[in-house]
């Protein structure tokens, strides 16, 4: 199967360490979206959480994306136990919350539904979290 080559992401340094234990703890229950997480994060340019720049999609961001299904949503990015679909919170441990994260607006990625069927994604705008810890 032929990939495009995936987009540079970057990721700011606690949520590194943060989202490796996650996958790692995840490994058992959910092997596909661990791993998925594992094989983003491993590629990502690690940077000083001060120094990530802005519109990078990070842990809490809203963001909103078009696919090539014909989806504009409007979501944001959460730790599992924040996920809420009606509300549009998307888990990181899913494989599109696993394919966000480090993404720059105007950046497209493929990704892999759980149909194993690829689609594209393409981030149009994206807002920094609320709070910054």
């Amino acid at each position: 199967m032929a990939h495009k080559s995936k987009p540079s992401i970057t990721i700011a340094r606690s949520e590194y360490e943060r989202l490796t234990r996650l996958a790692d703890s995840q490994a058992l229950q959910n092997p596909e979206v661990s791993d998925a997480l594992l094989t983003e994060l491993e590629r990502a340019r690690i940077v000083d959480d001060l120094e990530l720049p802005e519109g990078v999609v990070r842990m809490g961001s809203s963001l909103r994306y078009t696919s090539d299904l014909g989806e504009d949503r409007q979501v944001t990015l959460v730790y599992p136990g924040e996920a809420d679909i009606a509300e549009g919170k998307i888990s990181i441990m899913t494989p599109i919350g696993a394919a966000l994260i480090g993404l720059s607006s105007g950046q497209s990625i493929d990704w892999t539904a759980r149909d194993n069927r690829i689609h594209r994604l393409t981030v149009e705008t994206v807002k920094a979290p609320i709070q910054i810890k």
